[in-house]
């Protein structure tokens, strides 16, 4: 193990990470946000969600979403969703992530996630009043809902994915 770099485990729920540990390094990101190895080219850049308000976060999301950059848009709506925890809008949040994340899943070709995760986003949101924050929700977990079931079905019958036309807020 001599010249390796000692890697941090991830940050695990309830045990805060040690405030005086070096920042962990930022790993490079195609453009569906996998990472890629140390030293290659950055395809994507993030917005630093952590430092900005929640309804800047949220704003980001819409606009990310919108533009078909679901990645970006499910890392805005996560921080917004740990920002909102304890609140009546967690779930909310939480539903928008799992939207961008089922739209990213797809992209990168795993059906089962994309269809699974807008699934469980448009559950969460549709029980929010319309509009909430912007959202037309029932629209958008109608449309989440079509796409899953598009989705599946092409998955169990073999056939490739389809070309979907992506809902916007």
């Amino acid at each position: 193990m001599m010249g390796m770099a000692r890697r941090m485990p991830a940050p695990k729920p309830g045990r805060p990470r040690d405030p005086d540990a070096p920042p962990k390094p930022k790993r490079p990101r195609d453009r569906l946000g996998r990472p890629l190895a140390h030293g290659a080219t950055n395809e994507l850049e993030l917005e630093d969600y952590d430092s900005l308000s929640i309804d800047e976060n949220h704003r980001l999301g819409v606009e990310h979403f919108d533009a078909g950059r679901f990645f970006p848009a499910h890392e805005a709506w996560e921080t917004c969703w740990k920002q909102a925890k304890e609140t009546d809008e967690a779930e909310f949040f939480k539903g928008l992530s799992q939207l961008g994340a089922g739209y990213v899943h797809l992209l990168r070709g795993n059906p089962h996630g994309a269809h699974t995760l807008l699934r469980r986003g448009a559950r969460r949101i549709d029980g929010y009043p319309q509009p909430h924050r912007g959202v037309r929700t029932k629209e958008l977990a109608a449309a989440a809902l079509a796409d899953a079931a598009t989705i599946e079905a092409a998955e169990e019958s073999g056939k490739p994915m389809p070309e979907l036309r992506f809902p916007t807020i």
